[in-house]
Protein backbone atom coordinates (compact mmCIF):
# COMPACT_ATOMS: atom_id res chain seq x y z
CA UNK A 1 0.00 0.00 0.00
CA UNK A 2 1.71 2.95 -1.13
CA UNK A 3 0.14 5.59 1.41
CA UNK A 4 1.40 8.86 2.34
CA UNK A 5 2.67 9.50 5.98
CA UNK A 6 0.41 10.60 8.64
CA UNK A 7 0.74 11.08 12.50
CA UNK A 8 -1.90 8.06 13.04
CA UNK A 9 -3.75 5.56 10.26
CA UNK A 10 -7.59 5.17 12.37
CA UNK A 11 -8.69 2.27 10.38
CA UNK A 12 -12.82 1.16 10.38
CA UNK A 13 -12.23 -2.64 10.89
CA UNK A 14 -15.88 -2.96 9.61
CA UNK A 15 -16.38 -4.87 6.42
CA UNK A 16 -12.78 -5.88 6.06
CA UNK A 17 -11.78 -9.57 5.39
CA UNK A 18 -9.10 -10.44 8.11
CA UNK A 19 -6.64 -11.55 6.81
CA UNK A 20 -6.02 -8.94 4.06
CA UNK A 21 -6.20 -6.22 6.72
CA UNK A 22 -3.61 -7.97 8.79
CA UNK A 23 -1.33 -7.48 5.53
CA UNK A 24 -1.89 -4.42 5.18
CA UNK A 25 -1.06 -2.97 8.61
CA UNK A 26 1.79 -5.13 8.97
CA UNK A 27 3.34 -3.60 6.04
CA UNK A 28 2.24 -0.27 7.58
CA UNK A 29 3.85 -0.84 10.96
CA UNK A 30 6.95 -2.31 9.71
CA UNK A 31 7.55 0.92 7.37
CA UNK A 32 7.28 3.26 11.01
CA UNK A 33 3.45 3.76 10.41
CA UNK A 34 1.19 4.18 13.42
CA UNK A 35 -1.67 2.49 13.29
CA UNK A 36 -4.86 2.17 15.31
CA UNK A 37 -7.74 -0.19 14.31
CA UNK A 38 -11.28 0.70 15.36
CA UNK A 39 -14.29 -2.22 15.44
CA UNK A 40 -12.76 -5.33 15.11
CA UNK A 41 -15.75 -6.98 16.29
CA UNK A 42 -16.86 -6.14 12.84
CA UNK A 43 -14.48 -7.78 10.90
CA UNK A 44 -15.29 -10.72 8.60
CA UNK A 45 -13.67 -14.04 7.73
CA UNK A 46 -14.49 -15.52 4.24
CA UNK A 47 -15.93 -18.95 4.45
CA UNK A 48 -19.51 -19.97 6.43
CA UNK A 49 -19.50 -19.54 10.02
CA UNK A 50 -19.64 -23.55 11.34
CA UNK A 51 -16.27 -24.06 9.40
CA UNK A 52 -14.59 -21.14 10.74
CA UNK A 53 -15.92 -21.90 14.67
CA UNK A 54 -14.56 -25.60 13.76
CA UNK A 55 -11.31 -24.03 12.75
CA UNK A 56 -11.31 -21.72 15.75
CA UNK A 57 -12.30 -24.74 18.36
CA UNK A 58 -9.31 -26.56 16.70
CA UNK A 59 -7.02 -23.72 17.64
CA UNK A 60 -8.20 -24.00 20.70
CA UNK A 61 -7.29 -27.21 22.09
CA UNK A 62 -3.62 -26.82 20.93
CA UNK A 63 -1.72 -26.36 24.22
CA UNK A 64 1.25 -27.52 26.40
CA UNK A 65 0.58 -30.75 27.74
CA UNK A 66 2.59 -30.58 30.58
CA UNK A 67 1.70 -27.56 31.76
CA UNK A 68 -0.92 -25.15 29.65
CA UNK A 69 -0.38 -22.37 31.19
CA UNK A 70 3.32 -22.24 29.47
CA UNK A 71 0.62 -21.37 26.45
CA UNK A 72 0.30 -21.30 23.72
CA UNK A 73 -2.28 -18.51 24.80
CA UNK A 74 -5.21 -18.19 22.80
CA UNK A 75 -7.56 -14.77 22.86
CA UNK A 76 -10.93 -14.56 22.37
CA UNK A 77 -11.60 -10.55 21.96
CA UNK A 78 -12.00 -9.80 17.99
CA UNK A 79 -9.28 -7.22 18.97
CA UNK A 80 -6.74 -9.74 19.89
CA UNK A 81 -7.75 -12.69 17.67
CA UNK A 82 -7.04 -9.59 15.07
CA UNK A 83 -3.65 -9.09 16.91
CA UNK A 84 -2.56 -12.92 16.64
CA UNK A 85 -3.12 -13.08 12.99
CA UNK A 86 -0.83 -9.86 12.13
CA UNK A 87 1.72 -11.12 15.25
CA UNK A 88 1.95 -13.90 12.74
CA UNK A 89 3.26 -11.21 9.79
CA UNK A 90 5.65 -10.12 11.29
CA UNK A 91 9.29 -10.66 12.66
CA UNK A 92 8.04 -9.51 16.64
CA UNK A 93 10.96 -11.76 18.29
CA UNK A 94 13.45 -9.18 16.96
CA UNK A 95 13.79 -5.47 18.01
CA UNK A 96 12.32 -3.86 14.73
CA UNK A 97 9.53 -6.25 14.77
CA UNK A 98 8.89 -5.37 18.24
CA UNK A 99 8.81 -1.55 17.52
CA UNK A 100 6.30 -2.46 14.60
CA UNK A 101 3.42 -4.09 17.37
CA UNK A 102 4.59 -1.07 19.56
CA UNK A 103 3.45 1.07 16.86
CA UNK A 104 -0.47 -0.44 16.65
CA UNK A 105 -3.55 -0.19 18.76
CA UNK A 106 -6.63 -2.48 18.40
CA UNK A 107 -10.09 -2.56 19.89
CA UNK A 108 -13.53 -3.33 19.60
CA UNK A 109 -16.03 -0.32 19.41
CA UNK A 110 -14.54 3.32 18.69
CA UNK A 111 -12.96 4.51 21.97
CA UNK A 112 -12.75 8.02 22.50
CA UNK A 113 -10.41 9.97 21.11
CA UNK A 114 -11.07 7.93 18.00
CA UNK A 115 -14.91 8.36 17.69
CA UNK A 116 -13.76 12.40 16.84
CA UNK A 117 -10.68 11.37 14.49
CA UNK A 118 -11.03 10.50 10.59
CA UNK A 119 -11.43 6.74 10.05
CA UNK A 120 -10.44 5.25 6.50
CA UNK A 121 -10.89 1.93 4.92
CA UNK A 122 -8.46 -0.38 3.00
CA UNK A 123 -10.05 -0.59 -0.43
CA UNK A 124 -7.82 -4.05 -1.15
CA UNK A 125 -9.29 -5.47 2.13
CA UNK A 126 -12.87 -4.69 1.98
CA UNK A 127 -15.25 -7.68 1.85
CA UNK A 128 -17.09 -6.37 -0.62
CA UNK A 129 -14.48 -5.60 -3.48
CA UNK A 130 -12.63 -8.88 -2.67
CA UNK A 131 -15.10 -12.10 -1.86
CA UNK A 132 -17.39 -13.28 -4.83
CA UNK A 133 -21.03 -12.31 -4.11
CA UNK A 134 -22.82 -15.08 -3.05
CA UNK A 135 -19.70 -16.38 -0.80
CA UNK A 136 -20.75 -17.28 2.98
CA UNK A 137 -18.76 -15.39 5.31
CA UNK A 138 -18.99 -15.02 8.96
CA UNK A 139 -17.95 -11.80 11.79
CA UNK A 140 -15.42 -12.09 14.04
CA UNK A 141 -17.47 -10.52 17.05
CA UNK A 142 -20.03 -13.97 16.89
CA UNK A 143 -16.79 -16.29 16.17
CA UNK A 144 -15.52 -14.59 19.55
CA UNK A 145 -19.08 -14.72 21.78
CA UNK A 146 -19.20 -18.83 20.44
CA UNK A 147 -15.49 -19.21 22.07
CA UNK A 148 -15.72 -17.58 25.42
CA UNK A 149 -16.06 -13.62 24.94
CA UNK A 150 -18.70 -11.49 27.22
CA UNK A 151 -18.54 -7.91 26.32
CA UNK A 152 -20.21 -7.77 22.80
CA UNK A 153 -23.81 -6.73 24.95
CA UNK A 154 -21.25 -4.04 26.37
CA UNK A 155 -19.32 -3.24 23.08
CA UNK A 156 -22.98 -3.03 20.92
CA UNK A 157 -24.67 -0.62 23.74
CA UNK A 158 -21.43 1.39 23.65
CA UNK A 159 -21.97 1.42 20.11
CA UNK A 160 -25.26 2.85 20.28
CA UNK A 161 -24.27 5.86 22.36
CA UNK A 162 -21.56 6.69 20.16
CA UNK A 163 -23.79 6.44 17.20
CA UNK A 164 -26.37 9.11 19.10
CA UNK A 165 -23.82 11.11 19.66
CA UNK A 166 -21.70 10.94 16.12
CA UNK A 167 -25.35 11.93 14.62
CA UNK A 168 -26.12 15.35 16.57
CA UNK A 169 -22.17 16.38 15.70
CA UNK A 170 -22.86 15.65 12.23
CA UNK A 171 -26.89 17.51 12.03
CA UNK A 172 -24.72 20.28 13.86
CA UNK A 173 -21.93 20.63 11.73
CA UNK A 174 -24.05 20.80 8.36
CA UNK A 175 -26.15 23.85 10.16
CA UNK A 176 -23.62 25.56 10.60
CA UNK A 177 -22.18 24.79 7.21
CA UNK A 178 -25.65 25.67 5.59
CA UNK A 179 -25.70 29.30 7.93
CA UNK A 180 -21.92 30.20 6.61
CA UNK A 181 -22.90 29.25 3.31
CA UNK A 182 -26.19 31.89 3.18
CA UNK A 183 -23.95 34.16 5.27
CA UNK A 184 -21.61 34.16 2.21
CA UNK A 185 -24.28 34.67 -0.30
CA UNK A 186 -25.43 37.59 1.33
CA UNK A 187 -21.84 39.53 1.24
CA UNK A 188 -20.88 38.59 -1.83
CA UNK A 189 -22.48 41.44 -3.53
CA UNK A 190 -20.51 43.40 -1.22
CA UNK A 191 -17.18 41.58 -1.85
CA UNK A 192 -17.59 41.95 -5.58
CA UNK A 193 -16.02 45.83 -5.46
CA UNK A 194 -13.64 44.71 -3.68
CA UNK A 195 -12.46 41.38 -5.17
CA UNK A 196 -12.13 43.31 -8.93
CA UNK A 197 -9.50 45.52 -6.73
CA UNK A 198 -8.32 42.48 -5.71
CA UNK A 199 -7.85 40.95 -9.77
CA UNK A 200 -6.19 43.84 -10.83
CA UNK A 201 -3.94 43.89 -8.26
CA UNK A 202 -2.71 39.95 -9.50
CA UNK A 203 -4.39 38.15 -6.10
Amino acid sequence: MNAPFAKVYVIDGKGHLLGRLASVVAKLILNGQKVVVVRCEEMNVSGSFFRNKIKLQNYLRKRCLSNPSRGPFHFRAPSRIFYRALRGMIPHKTPRGEAAIGRLKVFEGVPPPYDKMKRMVIPRALRAINLKPGRKFTTLGRMSTEVGWKYQDVVATLEKKRKVRSQAFYERKKAIANIRAKAIAVKETELAPIKEQLVQLGH
